[in-house]
């Protein structure tokens, strides 16, 4: 068997793998190894198999996953998220559809230290639904403003699967995390516009709030908000304005949100061992996942795909944003059936040449491809953000929930053209960077 056809069943078999519940990680190893193995030899596939765990593990930025991640558990444990939603809401709840801008404002706030979609929904999804029941707000229209917040988690940094693309294609992450930013914010605006305009359309679905709260009662609500500022302003502006590296400030986000945790009286011993062992596992297997990657990404070097791909491409007389649209097509197909993380280390390791072969900035590339995960967690089957949403609110039909959420899709979708058509966007930050 030729090498490319080697390498065609090898990708294969990892779809297959993962589509039946095979972890990530495990399932990378094996088609790699196997792969690596069949192109060479058994000696030369357990050799890779060492020198890919050592340099993954021994790679030092990487030390910036498990430093982030122990920032966001250390507030994710504190029971911040409830007054922080009260906080939001008491400075724009009495506008139209208050509530639900309120959950995005929470959510925006709070993914900026969770960098996770899923503890940013879930957390969410537990303060912000019964608040807006109380209130009537139409169930498909409140779980759809928690979902549509939910996806801040993975752009707005310290997004964790920015620093994964950084990993596998070699990124500045630093340049990443800032990139994020402003495409993070408009987001948010976005998803606020999108509600007061579902709001103003059909009133029945979120009764106005009648309370109103005072200019003092609203200054006085900041204290909760101060915390998030700061740990974010100190860790991701000191990579900004080139103080620290991405560890550093990893490791300065970390120290910091522990120490104003236990100085706000906020964080229990309960509440650090349960931060620390949510931090080990959730660094462990994205370790996993990463050595898989890296393994997997030797086995498709050797076999020629990313290379032939990229002649190919090279000798076709069309437009590369044709190519690159046909790349995002597959990618929202994809993100119907798999989740994200697994999704970029399947096809990163042969879109990435393609999309730099094109001329496309990688760094703007990232921030695309994150985009069109985005939209997979909330379209059907798959949805993850909804189906965390339904696990808390039980009385709700599934269905219902996807339907309400189709008007964040579009305006994802939406402001992805706007990526698409306007880069400078997601690369006018990090261009500053040093």
């Amino acid at each position: 068997m030729s090498p490319e056809f080697i390498g065609v069943i090898g990708i294969i078999l990892l779809l297959v793998f993962v589509i039946l519940g095979v972890s990530v990680g495990l399932s990378l190893f094996l088609v790699g190894f196997i792969g690596v193995s069949m192109l060479t030899d058994w000696q030369v596939g357990l050799a890779q198999l060492g020198s890919s765990s050592f340099g993954t593990a021994n790679n030092f930025s990487l030390s910036v996953i498990p430093l982030f991640i122990l920032m966001g558990m250390f507030m994710s444990n504190t029971g911040l998220g409830k007054e922080l939603f009260n906080a939001v809401d008491k400075w724009i709840g009495h506008l139209r559809g208050g509530l639900a801008m309120a959950t995005i404002g929470a959510s925006s706030i709070f993914a900026a230290i969770s960098g996770s979609t899923n503890a940013t929904t879930a957390t969410l999804a537990k303060i912000a639904i019964p608040e807006m029941n109380e209130y009537k707000y139409r169930t498909t229209f409140s779980t759809a403003a928690v979902a549509a917040g939910g996806t801040l988690g993975i752009l707005i940094p310290p997004s964790v699967i920015l620093i994964i693309y950084g990993a596998l294609t070699n990124e500045p992450i630093g340049h990443l995390l800032i990139a994020g930013i402003i495409p993070g914010v408009i987001l948010t605006l976005l998803f606020m516009l999108l509600i007061n305009i579902q709001v103003r359309m059909d009133p029945s679905i979120a009764p106005r709030k009648t309370e109103r709260v005072s200019l003092l009662d609203k200054f006085k609500s900041l204290k909760v908000v101060w915390p998030f500022m700061v740990i974010f302003l100190i860790s991701i502006g000191g990579i900004y304005f080139g103080y620290f590296t991405p560890t550093e400030a990893g490791a300065i986000g970390a120290f910091g949100a522990f120490v104003i945790t236990i100085i706000m009286r906020r964080l229990t011993w309960k509440g650090l061992l349960a931060s620390l062992d949510e931090s080990i596992r959730l660094t462990v297997m994205l370790f996993l996942i990463l050595i898989g990657a890296d393994l997997f990404g030797r086995f498709l070097a050797l076999s020629g795909i990313p290379r032939y791909l990229t002649e190919v491409v090279g000798t076709l007389n069309v437009s590369p944003y044709i190519i690159l649209m046909l790349i995002l097509a597959v990618y929202f197909i994809l993100g119907m059936f798999l989740e994200g993380i697994a999704i970029m280390v399947l096809t990163l390791p042969i879109v990435y040449p393609l999309i730099t072969q094109l001329g496309f900035d990688g760094l703007w590339f990232g921030i695309i491809m994150v985009m069109v995960l985005n939209i997979g967690v909330l379209t059907p089957p798959l949805g993850l953000s909804v189906y965390i949403i339904s696990g808390v609110v039980k009385d709700v039909p599934i269905e219902k929930i996807f339907k309400g959420v189709v008007p964040a899709i579009i305006t994802m979708v939406i402001f992805t053209i706007l990526l698409i058509v306007f880069p400078d966007i997601a690369t006018f930050l990090p261009s500053f960077i040093d």
